[in-house]
Parts: structure tokens; sequence; C-alpha cells
């Protein structure tokens, strides 16, 4: 079932979602290299609770931390370590809260010590993850389907040369982390549900360098590139509304250094 939300639940929801937006923003300020994933996701949870908030992907079906960190090949769901970052890492951040009764969801890839550090094609992989996430979004208004986004997101990523992961895909948000419809990174236009006013969607491109061929790691959690080469992920959260998609998390608190408080 998709749940539609009305103006109030949605209002709730940004709460959530830029409660996560600086959360983002306050990890990404501390990432630098030799600082370990296991010191950046305590960070993150004593900032979120600090703010009468939960994290709500500690716990979830076992998951013991609370931020999927993901580094270089690692595409979703990695575990926080002892693993210290090193320069030219790129390390995708996935955070969600969960406060006043609604979750909230973003994720971005950051580049460890800079986008200069990075190789091109890699600075390139950020690039057009992010962008495809933007044209995404900008399918996402009513009367379109799941399958317009799904389009966009795929269409841009190929048309870099670069593969869709398929095994996993965005999702509907609200009550739930988790809630329909899927939305995949991959599709034909025209295809999958209609786009209705209240819907609220978690669009979230996770592109590889190389092939879109996954492996599973042993730890129930990690998903990686099977041939290792790089892979990144951003995420917003967005609410279809009668004026368009209404965007309710923000990268701005990380691209413009807005005070996070």
């Amino acid at each position: 079932m998709i749940y539609l939300k009305t103006k109030e639940e949605i209002e709730l929801l940004r709460q959530s979602n830029q409660l996560v937006s600086r959360t983002l923003a306050l990890v990404g300020r501390n990432i630098r290299p030799g600082v370990t994933t296991r010191e950046l996701d305590a960070l993150a949870e004593e900032y979120i609770r600090s703010k009468g908030a939960v994290p709500n992907f500690k716990g979830y079906g076992g998951f013991p931390a609370t931020l999927c960190m993901s580094v270089n090949e690692q595409i979703v769901h990695g575990i926080p370590s002892g693993y210290a970052l090193q320069e030219g890492d790129i390390l995708s951040v996935d955070c969600g809260a969960f406060m006043n009764g609604f979750h909230g969801d973003s994720a971005y890839t950051f580049a460890v010590g800079g986008m200069d550090s990075l190789a091109p094609r890699v600075r390139e992989l950020l690039d057009v993850t992010k962008e495809a996430l933007y044209r995404g979004v900008a399918q996402a208004h009513v009367g379109n389907r799941i399958g317009d986004i799904s389009h966009a997101v795929q269409e841009y990523a190929q048309g870099h040369g670069m593969t869709v992961v398929r095994e996993m895909v965005g999702h509907g948000l609200g009550r739930h982390l988790h809630e329909e419809p899927q939305v995949p990174n991959y599709g034909k236009r025209g295809s999958g549900p209609r786009l209705k006013a209240g819907m609220v969607l978690c669009i979230e491109p996770m592109i590889n360098l190389g092939t879109r061929n996954v492996i599973f790691e042993r730890d129930g959690w990690t998903v990686r590139t099977a041939d290792r080469k790089p892979s990144a992920h951003f995420e917003f959260a967005v609410a279809i509304t009668e004026q368009g998609p209404d965007v309710l998390t923000t990268f701005e608190y990380i691209e413009k250094g807005l005070p996070i408080d």
C-alpha cells in the first residue's frame, strides 16, 4: 500500500530530513585522512540523539551502527569500523533519523582529501551520480510514473559509460523507513505506479564505474562491486506535490557550509 501524506505530515517529514541533512554535513566536516569510519559514526549518533531524535538505522534488521559507511568499491550498507580513511578514498555516507513520528533518510558521497585528490574518472563518477539524482527528481511530478524517474537516472548514468545497480532501489518514506513504492534506478518511461500528491519518495542513484554486478559480503550487510571498481551513492527524500517536487533533504549544509547548530 502507498501511503499519501498530508501537508502537515510532510512538514514533520521535512524536520526529520533536515536533521539528517545537518548530520551529513557534520560528518562531512570531520572527514579527513586518518579518521576512522567508527569515529564518524559515533559523532553522528551523538548529534542525532542531542536533537531528541533516534538513529533509525541502528538496530534496523540487526544493523549495528548509526550510519551506513561505504568506502570505494563498497556500494551501500558498509558497517563503520576501525578503517582509517586515506586521501583519495571516496566515502558514501547514508544517514537516517526518526523524530516526531516520521523518518528521515539521505546519502552523500564524499571525497576524502577533497575532489582534487580523486582520479579524474572517479571525480566524474561522483558528478554523474549526483546529476542523475537531480534528473530523477526533475521527473517527480504528479501524473508521471515511477518509471520516468528510473529512466532518467539510468539514461544519464549509462550515457556517461557507467552502470546502474539493480539489486537495491529507492523507496517510499514516512512513518516507516521503507514504504511502497520501490523506486528503481533503471526502467522504462511510462511504467510503474503513477505519482500522486502526498507521496514521499527516496530517490537514490547507486552508480558504478565498472560492472553493475555486485557481491554481498559475508558480514550480511556490505554490498560491493564485483570488479572492485568505485561506486557512488546520493539520495534525496522528495515529496510529490501539485506544485512539483519538494525536496525535503538538502545538500546545502554540505556544499554551501550553512551553519548546522
